[in-house]
């Protein structure tokens, strides 16, 4: 195997190709990317929408020397028999060709638009004033005016605080009851949504949007919502329009094995459109550790892929939000602890005395040191209170005990030891440890545990 082909641009396609070259990888690899940008973090998208970074912050790392990128590249064919994809340019020089030994579909998912009156015009458009945020290029799309959210998962929560953040007046519709209900739970969800009320969101909840005209948008109820802008953020659907079309199997995602193979062994697929063992996670972390597994299976190793344990930590800043795992089934311990008053409310699944679901909002100290147990699978601390207060003892659970083998930045794989090296080597603050390890360029949801690291760090050499 010489020559790697990969259909996308984003941030699997990207890890990918970084860690080939790493691996040893020294055959041909090309890069289609449909957008006209080099590749950036699709996670710092809300920190751009609220103005704390400039896009150009976000751009991910040069790709390695002998890459060939070709951005403004659409995929529209795939001939399996002569190892060819066929690709139109958007700069006019029409339709093109490109021969793969291996190919790898990273073509990520598409905004899920919702069955809502008015929201796209005849033939398909999204009508004026419509948008998603799924793109550099809508996040400049927003224009002035009040603005509507529609839909209160992470997506839609995350976005109406940071537009809150930049000055706009935003409401958030949700057709439940609760924001990011199904992922934190009602008593989770209900706090979840003072605190939103409190930094200035106005909340719709509990009624579906009926439909839309340009300013405005009309529930289930009668009443209509001013939408300058209406934001959907309802969800994505994995594009796997050009694997369905080239014969291979398709669920609801692309569907692979354990070596990220399609039903054509000459063909992969990972991150978004990528469906293992019947899931399709939509999680940036998950599309690193299949672009991980995947090169190794490139470069000779013969290794399988295992998905990792879901970690989800919102970018909601001012809010500490953390759901490990997944929710008990039954038969599991549960430790729960709510304090309304003051924004706080942990519920942990233990199994063996392990953590194998949990729910933190409002407890930033307990958010580290559950997660490092989660993810090293340690038992916890007898006093549950403790942990979740943050006044346990943190040999073996806390970030900044545990040994140097530990990982702190789960999404670019980055030790204890790693950040320690850098802090001591001269790199002192945030921006610096980013550049240096690249931690906290991922999610960022490990940045408070950075930040506690240097300060004991400070302390033990002060």
């Amino acid at each position: 195997m010489t020559g790697v082909l990969v259909i996308g641009n984003g941030p699997a396609a990207h890890r990918l190709v970084h860690r080939l070259r790493q691996l040893g990888h020294s055959g041909g690899v090309t890069v289609l990317g449909a957008e006209p940008r080099a590749a950036y973090n699709r996670v710092l998208l809300t920190s751009v929408l609220d103005g704390s970074l400039p896009p150009d912050a976000i751009a991910l790392p040069r790709h390695p020397d002998g890459t060939r990128v070709r951005l403004g590249v659409t995929a529209v064919g795939v001939d399996r028999a002569r190892r060819l994809v066929l690709a139109r340019a958007d700069d006019g020089r029409g339709m093109l060709s490109y021969r793969y030994d291996r190919l790898v579909l990273a073509t990520g998912a598409r905004p899920r638009i919702p069955e809502v009156a008015g929201v796209r015009m005849p033939g398909g458009r999204l009508a004026e004033g419509v948008r998603c945020l799924r793109t550099l290029a809508d996040c400049e799309r927003i224009g002035p005016g009040q603005v509507a959210v529609l839909g209160a998962g992470v997506l839609g929560v995350e976005a109406a605080l940071a537009l809150r953040r930049a000055g706009y007046e935003v409401t958030l519709a949700h057709r439940r009851a609760q924001p990011m209900g199904r992922l934190l739970g009602p008593h989770g969800g209900e706090l979840l949504a003072g605190r939103l009320r409190d930094l200035g969101v106005e909340l719709e909840l509990g009624h579906r949007a009926v439909g839309y005209a340009p300013g405005k948008l009309l529930l289930d109820d009668g009443r209509t919502l001013p939408a300058d802008t209406l934001l959907l953020c309802t969800g994505v659907t994995p594009e796997t329009g050009l694997a369905r079309a080239a014969g291979l199997a398709v669920a609801c995602g692309v569907v692979v094995d354990d070596q990220l193979r399609t039903s054509d062994p000459y063909v992969h697929a990972i991150g978004d459109c990528a469906e293992h063992a019947g899931r399709v996670s939509g999680l940036v972390e998950s599309a690193w550790q299949q672009a991980d597994t995947l090169a190794r299976v490139l470069t000779g190793e013969r290794v399988g892929h295992r998905a990792a344990k879901p970690v989800i930590r919102p970018r909601t800043p001012g809010i500490h939000i953390a759901a490990l795992g997944t929710p008990d089934g039954g038969g599991a311990e549960v430790v729960t602890f709510s304090d309304p008053a003051r924004g706080r409310y942990a519920s942990l699944a233990l199994r063996e005395q392990r953590i194998t679901g949990a729910v933190l909002i409002g407890l930033p100290q307990a958010i580290a040191s559950v997660s490092q147990l989660y993810d090293r699978d340690l038992p916890v601390p007898a006093d549950r209170l403790a942990l979740l207060l943050g006044t346990a003892s943190r040999r073996g659970s806390g970030s900044l005990e545990l040994p140097d083998d530990a990982v702190v930045c789960l999404c670019n794989n980055v030790m204890k030891r790693t950040l320690s090296d850098a802090w001591r080597g001269g790199a002192r603050e945030l921006p610096d440890l980013a550049a240096a390890t690249r931690a906290t360029t991922g999610c960022g949801g490990c940045a408070p545990d950075v930040r506690r690291l240097c300060a004991v760090l400070e302390r033990e050499t002060g």
